[in-house]
């Protein structure tokens, strides 16, 4: 199968935008690890609940099932119900440590990876997908739980983290024109 340029520029588009969520959800994880105490990192509000802990433990074993093993083809070694199961005290260091090579790690895969590799079929988790679809289910869960514990921070700070710059907008009067 021929690839077109067209074809390659957009893969190493979608590449680069998967790269580039997973780091900024990492920094945000890493930012509220910092700012939640050891005994907050594995609060949890309820029994139906996760810890902070236990979801950067999930985050771990899901990106290294999916990318790594799942289209990079290292052995799938994921014990999913230890990263729920677990209820610390793992240290914010050895979370964040192995958040961050796992990350270190898909990203060299997504920097491997073809557009022939985007369109092929794998099979991880027991499903059937592409490897554009694996990259877009990994890179929203990954979105998903990094809200949580955003959410969870907050929670605990009582206060907002500053993650997101809304755009000033100049002040205009009724005609539309800068006051």
């Amino acid at each position: 199968m021929r690839v077109r340029s067209s074809e390659a520029h957009i893969a190493r588009l979608v590449l680069s935008g998967a790269r580039a969520a997973l780091a900024g959800n990492l920094r945000r994880i890493a930012d509220c690890l910092r700012l939640l105490t050891e005994e907050e990192i594995w609060w949890r509000p309820n029994a139906a609940s996760n810890s902070a802990g236990n979801l950067v433990l999930h985050l771990s074993g899901n990106v290294r099932q999916w990318i790594i093993s799942g289209l990079g083809g290292a052995p799938d070694v994921r014990i999913r119900d230890r990263e729920f199961s677990e209820r610390g005290p793992l240290g914010r260091r050895l979370l964040l440590a192995r958040l961050r090579k796992t990350v270190r790690e898909a990203c060299r895969v997504l920097r491997r990876l073809s557009p022939e590799a985007l369109a092929r079929e794998y099979k991880i988790q027991g499903f059937r997908v592409t490897g554009c679809g694996a990259i877009s289910d990994v890179v929203a869960h990954f979105s998903h739980h990094t809200g949580q514990i955003i959410y969870v921070t907050k929670l605990k700070r009582g206060r907002g983290l500053r993650f997101t710059k809304r755009p000033r907008i100049p002040n205009k009067n009724q005609d539309g024109k800068k006051a």
